[in-house]
C-alpha cells in the first residue's frame, strides 16, 4: 500500500484519530468534548465543546511566537504601481486596531458585517478584525451589482458594511459607494454603520451620521483581544448562486475550517511555514478566504495580496513577474488565467525574462482545466501542474494531487483521487454506485470532513433539500462525472444549471429572471456555451411577445445592460438572440442541454420527449448568426 493510500484509508476508517492528530497543530483555548459529533445525522460538527480563536491562530501565534518579523501579507498592486509588506506582528495590530474601531460602533460576537471591498489589504484586515471579535463576516465580491448586494444585506442582516470608496480595473475606476448607497436604500434591512476605505483615485461622498471613515475611526480606537468562540460557531457567510436565484448563503465554522486549513497548506500544496505562497483570486469567493487570508496565515506563510490581472496589468509576464520578485514557492489560480496568457503569449516568451528558481508547483482550480492549458502550463513552466477540485461549500479540495504525502502520476483532465476525508462515490438516478468510468453523480459519503458547510445561514430545510435529500447518506455536489479504475475522479460537468465563468459560479436561472422583466420578452433561456478563454459564457434565447415592434437588436442591447446592472460584468453577459420558439419537452421543460450541445457545435441526439423536432433546426440557425454552432 502507497503511503498516500495508508494515509487516506486511515482518514476514512479513525476519523476521530486523524482529525483529533491535525488539530494539535492549532491553539485551543479550550479542547473539543469529541471530535466528531454524530448523534443527528445527516447533521454532523466537528470538534463540539472546542473553545478557540481564528484570529489569534492566524496572526497572534505566530506575531508573539517567533514569526513577528516576518511578511505575512504583501500586497502588490500593478493598477495603482503599489507594493506593500506587512510582518506577522504589524498585520496583528493593524487588526486588533481595526476591531476595536468596529467594536466601539456595537459590532460583537455573533453580529454579522459584509465586507463589500477591493482587493486591498484592508479587505483581509477587515475580515481577521472580524473573526478577532467573533463577529460572522460575509464578504461580497466588489463585481456584483447593488441588487445582489441588496438581498445578502436582507439574508445577512449585517450590523455594519465595511467597504471602500472604489475598485480599480485596468483603464477604468470601479466606484463602489454609489453601489453600496443604492444597495442601502433598496434592502429591507437598514444598517446603521459604515466604515468606508478611501481610495485616492476615487473619494466617495459620505452620508453623515452613517459612514465613518476606515483612517479616522482605526486611528481613535483602543486594540481590542481576540474573543474566544466555540469550534462550530460561524466564522462567516459565503453567498453562491442558487438556481432559484436566490442566493445560499455557506457557513463556515471556526474549529474545523482552521484544522483542514492548516493541514491543507502542507498536506496537498507542500509548503512550508515562512514560505511565500500566493493564490491569485479575489477575496470576493472562496479560494479568496481560504488561501489568500486564512489558510496561509494559520501555517505561518507569506500570503501575496495581487490587484491585478494576469495579462494587460501591464502584460502577459505579469504573473512571472510577481512570483520572481516574491520568491513564490506555490501558486493556486485558475485555468482562465492560464488560457488568458496563452492567448497573448502563446510561445511562453515572457517567462524568459524573470527568475522563476524559487516556483515549484502550479495548483489550477474554480473549473476543469483542459488538457491543452495543462500541457502548455507544465510545457513552459516546467514545473509539476496540479488539477484540484474543490467548491464553495467544501471550502478546500474534495479531489487533489496531495504533495505533502505523495506526488501521484498526473492524469490530464482529472483533478487525481479523493483527499483524505472524503469518501467520493459516483451514483446513478436511482442512487445504485456505477462502475470505473461510467458517469453518474458525484457524491461524498457522510460525514464530510471539517470545513464542510455545517448549513446554510437560517436555511437548514433548504440545506437539506439542496445537498442531502437526493441521495440519502451523500452530499449532492451537483457535479457529473466518473472515477476510473485507478480511482481517478474525472468531474465532467454540473447537474444543474449554474455555469462557470472565468471560475465563478453564476446561476444562468437568475439571468433568465432579468431577461424574462424585460417588456418585450416573453419567454427565455440561458445557457452556457464553451468559450477558449473563460471556460464558459452565457448566452441568451429571447421569444419575444406577441406584437413587439422593435428591432431585435434594441432589445438585445438593452437585455444586455439589464443582466450587466442587476448581476454585474462578472456574468460576462454579452450574447443574445431573438428565436421565435424555444424547444421543449412535451411537459413543457425547455431543452437547455441540447441547445448547448448545438451552440457547441456537438454531435446531438434528438431528445425523445421533444415536442416539435423542426424548433432545433431554428435554434441551430439563430446560433449561426451569432457564431456559434456547427458550420
Amino acid at each position: 500500500m502507497s503511503r498516500f493510500d495508508e494515509v487516506q484509508a486511515r482518514s476514512l476508517s479513525d476519523p476521530e484519530g486523524f482529525w483529533g492528530e491535525a488539530a494539535q497543530g492549532l491553539h485551543w483555548d479550550k479542547p473539543w468534548d469529541r471530535v466528531l459529533d454524530d448523534s443527528n445525522p445527516p447533521l454532523y460538527r466537528w470538534f463540539p465543546g472546542g473553545v478557540l480563536n481564528t484570529c489569534y491562530n492566524a496572526l497572534d501565534r505566530h506575531a508573539d511566537g517567533g514569526r513577528g518579523e516576518q511578511a505575512a501579507l504583501i500586497y502588490d498592486s500593478p493598477v495603482t504601481d503599489t507594493i506593500r509588506s506587512y510582518s506577522y506582528r504589524e498585520l496583528r495590530d493593524l487588526v486588533a486596531r481595526f476591531a476595536g474601531a468596529m467594536a466601539a460602533r456595537g459590532v460583537g460576537k455573533g453580529d454579522r458585517v459584509i465586507v463589500y471591498m477591493p482587493m486591498i489589504p484592508e479587505a483581509a484586515i477587515a475580515m481577521l478584525a472580524c473573526a478577532r471579535l467573533g463577529a460572522i463576516h460575509s464578504v461580497v465580491f466588489g463585481g456584483f451589482a447593488a441588487s445582489e448586494l441588496a438581498t445578502r444585506i436582507d439574508d445577512a442582516k449585517p450590523k455594519m458594511i465595511v467597504s471602500a470608496s472604489c475598485g480599480i480595473e485596468p483603464g477604468r475606476v470601479v466606484a463602489y459607494k454609489p453601489l453600496l448607497d443604492k444597495a442601502i436604500e433598496l434592502a429591507g434591512h437598514k444598517v446603521e454603520t459604515c466604515i468606508v476605505k478611501q481610495r485616492p483615485m476615487a473619494r466617495a461622498e459620505m452620508t453623515a451620521g452613517r459612514d465613518h471613515d476606515w483612517e479616522e475611526a482605526a486611528a481613535a480606537a483602543e486594540p481590542h483581544d481576540c474573543v474566544p468562540v466555540l469550534a462550530t460557531d460561524p466564522l462567516y457567510i459565503l453567498y453562491t448562486s442558487g438556481t432559484t436565484g436566490q442566493p445560499k448563503g455557506i457557513v463556515r465554522d471556526n474549529g474545523g475550517h482552521a484544522v483542514a486549513l492548516h493541514w491543507s497548506m502542507k498536506n496537498i500544496y507542500d509548503v512550508e511555514p515562512g514560505e511565500a505562497y500566493w493564490a491569485a483570486s479575489d477575496v470576493g469567493w472562496v479560494v479568496g478566504h481560504s488561501y489568500i487570508v486564512y489558510a496561509p496565515l494559520l501555517h505561518g506563510n507569506t500570503s501575496i495580496m495581487y490587484e491585478g490581472k494576469p495579462v494587460g496589468t501591464p502584460d502577459p509576464g505579469a504573473f512571472w513577474r510577481v512570483i520572481s520578485q516574491h520568491g513564490v514557492s506555490t501558486m493556486f489560480t485558475a485555468p482562465t488565467a492560464f488560457r488568458a496568457i496563452r492567448q497573448q503569449d502563446p510561445e511562453g516568451a515572457f517567462i524568459g525574462n524573470y527568475d522563476l528558481s524559487k516556483f515549484r508547483t502550479l495548483f489550477l482550480a474554480g473549473e476543469r482545466c483542459d488538457p491543452d492549458t495543462l500541457h502548455w502550463a507544465e510545457e513552459k513552466l516546467q514545473v509539476p501542474v496540479i488539477d484540484h477540485w474543490w467548491q464553495t461549500e467544501t471550502g478546500w479540495a474534495i479531489a487533489a494531487n496531495c504533495l505533502g504525502i505523495e506526488k501521484l502520476p498526473v492524469k490530464a483532465g482529472s483533478p487525481t483521487r479523493a483527499a483524505p476525508g472524503w469518501n467520493v462515490q459516483v451514483l446513478d438516478n436511482e442512487g445504485r454506485p456505477v462502475g470505473p468510468g461510467d458517469i453518474g453523480a458525484i457524491v461524498v459519503k457522510l460525514p464530510m470532513p471539517p470545513s464542510s458547510l455545517p448549513t446554510l445561514w437560517q436555511a437548514e430545510d433548504r440545506f437539506r433539500q439542496a445537498y442531502l435529500t437526493e441521495y440519502p447518506g451523500y452530499y449532492q455536489t451537483g457535479d457529473a462525472g466518473y472515477i476510473d479504475e485507478d480511482g481517478y475522479i474525472f468531474v465532467m460537468s454540473r447537474t444543474d444549471d449554474i455555469i462557470n465563468v472565468a471560475g465563478h459560479r453564476l446561476s444562468t436561472g437568475a439571468m433568465e429572471e432579468v431577461l424574462a422583466a424585460h417588456p418585450d420578452v416573453a419567454e427565455c433561456a440561458v445557457v452556457g456555451v464553451h468559450d477558449t478563454l473563460k471556460g464558459q459564457l452565457p448566452v441568451g434565447f429571447l421569444v419575444l411577445k406577441a406584437g413587439a415592434e422593435r428591432e431585435d437588436a434594441e432589445i438585445v442591447k438593452e437585455v444586455v445592460q439589464m443582466v450587466r446592472n442587476q448581476i454585474g460584468p462578472v456574468a460576462a453577459f454579452k450574447l443574445a438572440t431573438v428565436v421565435k420558439r424555444l424547444p421543449k419537452t412535451r411537459s413543457g421543460k425547455i431543452l437547455r442541454g441540447t441547445m448547448r450541445q448545438i451552440a457547441d457545435g456537438e454531435d446531438y441526439k434528438v431528445p425523445a420527449t421533444i415536442d416539435d423536432p423542426a424548433i432545433l433546426e431554428e435554434i441551430t440557425d439563430s446560433l449561426r448568426g451569432i457564431g456559434y454552432g456547427a458550420g
